[in-house]
């Protein structure tokens, strides 16, 4: 049941870069200690990345590469007080009173090798997902309304191998699988984590589902990361399909999927383009075409020029010519109302703050305007 009074709420995806590696020269190892140390010392591309948030305003944002390596949540809390709060270049500051921020598969050292049995294994590869400590390229949620922490779901130990008909990687040279025995019967699918954050809304429940699939790249011909992004996206399409859904498990060892009748939004860096790119578009299609699924296409006309020759540039979401940041409602719970991505053209002020890598990220913010249906 919805409430008659239809707030509008604005939603966002932004993959920040605020990873220990950004703030290292090449070839360095990271200490874990990086994103930190940048905080404390008013770095310029973090003060850039605020304001980038304060002038789109989202009441709730995901935040992807936001290193999570702290229990106590220090860094993030430096940022919510030290930036977001704080005027950036005359944008009115913003607060967060509300966030989440689970453990994730990045950095987490499976103790073996992924590929010779009986070896040892060592970091970023042989981590459950690529990254050089636990919570490196980890991912947070901040929101205006409150977080129903009891009732979040995470799936950070689903096991690959329990998806039905999982594209387990097999190595075309040998045509055995690229995976030990042993790893795969223990893989875990999320190379991050999936998330379902409940938030309330002046009474009404918003399911924020929230991940960052692997990029499909990296690998070889097995395309064991094009095979894992494709099934990490397929989890979200099974588990808005209540007829797929049974399998699904989460971190509590509660089965299923989100029932019929939830709004919810699909959020994240999901590292595959629907047109472009090297992922396996049937994916990010089977997602993108889901009955339950509204995709509202944001666009900008800084990327259409950045790439005049593609039409599909206008809905390109990072510099490097790709749309892979998706703010997805759900079509029969959710109106949308506007959308965008904050892409200034090189003529503007703003420009300064996406003028190259180093001034915030190679990624743009995506948001969209929602109200729930009535």
């Amino acid at each position: 049941m919805f409430t008659t009074q239809a707030a509008t709420v604005r939603v966002a995806t932004f993959n920040v870069s605020m990873e220990a590696l950004n703030y290292l020269p090449a070839n360095t190892k990271p200490s874990g200690h990086e994103l930190a140390q940048a905080l404390r010392s008013n770095h310029q591309q973090i003060k850039n990345i605020a304001e980038i948030i304060q002038r789109v305003n989202p009441d709730i944002i995901l935040l992807n590469e936001f290193d999570g390596n702290d229990n106590q949540h220090q860094a993030l809390k430096q940022f919510l007080q030290h930036y977001l709060a704080k005027s950036q270049n005359g944008q009115a500051a913003i607060n967060y009173p509300y966030f989440y921020q689970g453990p994730v598969n990045t950095g987490v050292a499976t103790g073996y090798s992924l590929k010779q049995e009986n070896t040892t294994g060592t970091l970023p590869n042989d981590a459950y997902g690529y990254g050089h400590f636990s919570g490196h390229f980890a991912m947070t949620l901040l929101s205006k309304h409150p977080i129903n922490h009891d009732k979040v779901r995470t799936f950070q130990h689903f096991k690959w191998r329990d998806m039905p008909n999982a594209l387990k990687p097999i190595d075309p040279e040998n045509q055995k699988p690229w995976y030990t025995e042993h790893a795969w019967q223990n893989f875990r699918l999320s190379s991050k984590s999936h998330w379902d954050i409940p938030i309330t809304i002046n009474g009404d429940t918003l399911h924020i589902l929230a991940s960052h699939p692997t990029p499909p790249v990296f690998d070889g011909p097995e395309d064991r990361n094009g095979k894992r992004n494709f099934d990490e996206i397929r989890f979200w399409i099974d588990y808005l399909t209540p007829s797929k859904s049974a399998y699904i498990y989460d971190d509590n060892r509660q089965f299923g999927g989100l029932s019929q009748d939830q709004a919810f939004i699909i959020l994240g860096d999901l590292n595959a383009d629907a047109v472009d790119g090297d992922a396996i578009k049937a994916g990010i299609q089977g997602l993108l075409n889901h009955p339950r699924v509204l995709d509202p296409k944001p666009l900008s006309i800084a990327g259409k020029m950045q790439r005049p020759d593609n039409p599909n540039a206008q809905y390109h979401t990072a510099y490097w010519g790709l749309r892979a940041d998706y703010v997805l409602p759900a079509k029969k719970q959710l109106n949308v109302l506007n959308s965008g991505i904050f892409w200034p053209t090189s003529n503007e002020e703003s420009y300064k703050l996406i003028k190259d890598r180093a001034a915030s990220s190679d990624h743009r913010l995506v948001w969209v305007d929602v109200a729930f249906s009535q």
